[in-house]
């Protein structure tokens, strides 16, 4: 099956190769390549056969028994009873639960399904009627991450992807949270059909959401890695979005020697007479090396003639030096911005764009997200938070004419207010709002 998803971007089924994320009986997410015929191990979990998850789509839960697995279907949303009731005079102390760690490995061993040995726990738990049904659900919840080999499949949205990759290690990503990923491709107004500048050491993210985005319909995305080598770089978050051939297919990559008008690629000869080629295997890295040359001429070329849409950079370098560098071939009214998990980097920066005519109205802001618990009558911010998301500065470039001149309005006379009118005529006293409208129109 190879239908594809609405924006185009990657197909709706898991397919052999893919890199699915899991989400485990515990919470916690596992990313792991597809591939037909292998075996799949989750840990303490279990282990199955990947060829059972080929052509399924996204989003299933599944149970693993003997290697195989079993589709369970989705839980109805229960409406769970408001109580007064609290666990105040509750003690659960070791005795409350007569099932032995003893008797439990048992049950395991003798090939007792996780949710015989749940129920058994509540059956013989001494307080659990007592709980309330928010304690009750919690207290399922425990066990079944203990017990169970349930996990469910996670469709690679950015979303989801920048969800795990944070959890998973957010040093890799330059501490870039969802809220500050959607603001990021917000003030660069990533669209379909434009035509982007990124420089990306946030392991792919930020390129990710720039195909994302566009939904399949990029112009084009040059992006820039500081290594001197002409392969591309490594980007771990695409591999996790699972995206179509079509989708990357406008992406392109240089080092940064590269973008010097000057730059002469290094490297073995490709322009051997036929006479002195040997064998089949030289022609063909010939053929190869001289198609990587050419590639790489088209992309200077593209990065050359300018006018790109936007330029993005997450960076661990020094951003002046990047933005002096890529500025010429930002368009007008081109948006720039700069992510960085340090304030004081981008305060120095803002400092810098202010002096120069060509940014327009640079700015620095710092993303915040709080997540809440929603339950009936017992709505509250969680208690453990990422404390930011990085800080982000934007601004436009603008094209600095000198021979341009400042636009100048009529003023509007202003009449005496102790001129009186003996003609029978209406006296016009002009205000304070009058007088700064003119203020305001003469500085225009």
């Amino acid at each position: 099956m190879s239908a594809s998803t609405d924006s185009n971007t990657r197909t709706s089924t898991i397919q052999s190769g893919n890199t699915i994320i899991f989400r485990l009986p515990n919470g916690d997410p596992k990313g792991v390549k597809i591939d037909k015929g292998s075996t799949v191990s989750l840990g303490r979990f279990g282990a199955f056969h990947a060829n059972e998850l080929i052509n399924e789509p996204f989003g299933r839960s599944y149970d693993i028994v003997d290697k195989k697995l079993i589709l369970i279907p989705p839980r109805s949303l229960a409406e769970v009873e408001d109580t007064d009731a609290t666990n105040e005079y509750i003690n659960d102390g070791e005795f409350v639960q007569p099932l032995t760690l003893g008797e439990i490995q048992t049950l395991k061993q003798s090939g007792a399904h996780a949710s015989e040995i749940i129920k058994m726990q509540i059956e013989q738990h001494a307080n659990y009627s007592l709980k309330t049904e928010y304690s009750k659900e919690k207290y399922k919840k425990r066990k079944e991450a203990k017990y169970s080999k349930t996990f469910t499949t996670i469709e690679p949205t950015l979303f989801n992807v920048c969800e795990y990759w944070f959890q998973k290690d957010p040093a890799r990503i330059r501490d870039i949270r969802i809220d500050a990923l959607s603001q990021i491709l917000n003030m660069a107004n990533i669209r379909p059909g434009g035509r982007y500048l990124a420089v990306d050491d946030a392991s792919g993210l930020i390129v990710s959401g720039i195909l994302e985005r566009m939904g399949g319909k990029a112009a084009a995305l040059l992006t820039w890695t500081y290594f001197t080598t002409e392969s591309p770089p490594a980007y771990p978050v695409m591999v996790t979005m699972n995206f179509t051939s079509e989708t990357v297919a406008p992406l392109s990559s240089l080092n940064w020697a590269a973008t010097d008008q000057n730059y002469t690629p290094v490297g073995p000869p490709i322009d051997i007479p036929s006479e002195k080629i040997k064998s089949d295997r030289q022609k063909s890295r010939l053929d190869k090396r001289k198609a990587a040359i050419d590639l790489l001429n088209s992309t200077r070329e593209e990065l050359f003639a300018g006018e790109f849409d936007a330029l993005i950079v997450a960076s661990e370098n020094e951003p002046y030096s990047i933005l002096e560098a890529l500025i010429p071939f930002v368009a007008g009214s081109g948006s720039i911005v700069v992510q960085s998990p340090y304030g004081q980097i981008l305060s120095d920066l803002h400092t810098k764009l202010r002096a120069l005519p060509g940014y327009l109205c640079p700015s620095v802001t710092e993303v915040w997200l709080r997540r809440y618990q929603i339950l009936p009558g017992r709505t509250h911010p969680t208690m453990n938070t990422s404390g930011t998301g990085g800080f982000i500065l934007h601004a436009i470039k603008v094209y600095n004419d000198e021979s341009a001149n400042a636009i100048t309005s009529h003023r509007r006379q202003k009449p005496s207010a102790n001129t009186s009118n003996t003609s029978g005529k209406i006296i016009i006293v002009a205000d304070e709002a009058d007088a700064s409208m003119g203020d305001a129109d003469e500085s225009v």
